[in-house]
């Protein structure tokens, strides 16, 4: 492809992330831009948020490619004086096109959970919730199951995905028997406490994710689920930007840039042993 437009790369993503692949309470496709207007530079993020906005507009980019939706809930007003609004006058103003593959890039195969897979080494892959409906077949599906390289503690495994995942203040909480031997290991990409009887049936040593919760997670223990390890949800997915930007460059003779603005809400991690008790 020689000349790159808005229309273009839409309907390209569109192939690789049919929009009919996503959830039915999703949101994903163009968001906002003009389809005749130029693409020489893409921005890649997982959230559209101010910082991110402003990224692109300093990058000069035409296109964010974003994995989380602007908008899922119908809105009456995009009024410059709220949140959404804002972003979406930045955009249009500068000339920045808005496009959204969510859920529909998260059942692809490949998709969000291989790139958080292939962070850790993982390979035998194969869905943890195998996808059904107009995404059924072909290795799709809601996170991944694979095979470490070789055997490790629940410990080791968390030290190592503190250090193949991109840092956020959360870091990498693991819940278990630290010296518990793990080979075979569930992932799923964002929050994943829905799919935890999944990774149980499954028969996987440890179930990676994000947004563990207190109750969800210590009955599962206590059913002798597999171990768990929970880390931020920006950081389980920005793999996935590296993939999808991979795959732009091969098809259009543009730019990607991937971002690595941290956009986790959370932003500082404190724990009692680090810090120095004053009597």
């Amino acid at each position: 492809m020689t000349d790159s437009t808005v229309r273009t790369v839409v309907d390209a993503l569109d192939t690789r992330y049919p929009r009919n692949w996503a959830e039915s309470w999703d949101r994903v496709g163009l968001v906002l831009g003009e389809f005749d207007h130029p693409v020489a530079r893409v921005l890649c993020v997982v959230d559209c948020v101010p910082e991110t906005v402003e990224q692109a507009v300093d990058l000069g980019a035409d296109l964010i490619v974003a994995h989380h939706p602007l908008f899922l809930k119908p809105v009456s007003s995009i009024a410059p004086d709220t949140f959404k609004g804002r972003i979406v006058h930045r955009l249009i103003r500068a000339d920045v096109a808005l496009y959204t593959a969510h859920t529909n890039a998260d059942v692809a195969n490949p998709g969000v959970s291989d790139a958080l897979a292939a962070r850790l080494g993982l390979t035998d892959l194969r869905p943890l919730a195998p996808a059904e409906g107009a995404a059924a077949g072909e290795g799709r599906g809601l996170g991944r199951i694979g095979v470490l390289p070789g055997p490790l503690t629940l410990a080791e495994l968390t030290r190592l995905a503190a250090e193949r995942l991109p840092a956020t203040s959360a870091g990498v909480r693991s819940a278990g028997d630290p010296d518990r031997p793990i080979r075979t290991v569930a992932v799923c990409g964002g929050a994943g406490d829905s799919f935890l009887r999944d990774a149980t049936r499954a028969g996987v040593d440890a179930y990676l994710c994000a947004d563990l919760r207190h109750h969800p997670v210590s009955e599962h223990l206590a059913a002798g689920g597999p171990a768990l390890l929970d880390v931020a949800h920006w950081a389980s997915e920005r793999p996935w930007l590296d993939d999808v930007a991979a795959w732009l460059r091969e098809v259009f003779p543009i730019e990607v840039v991937v971002s690595d603005v941290d956009t986790d809400p959370w932003t500082v991690h404190a724990n009692r042993d680090d810090l120095e008790i004053r009597p």
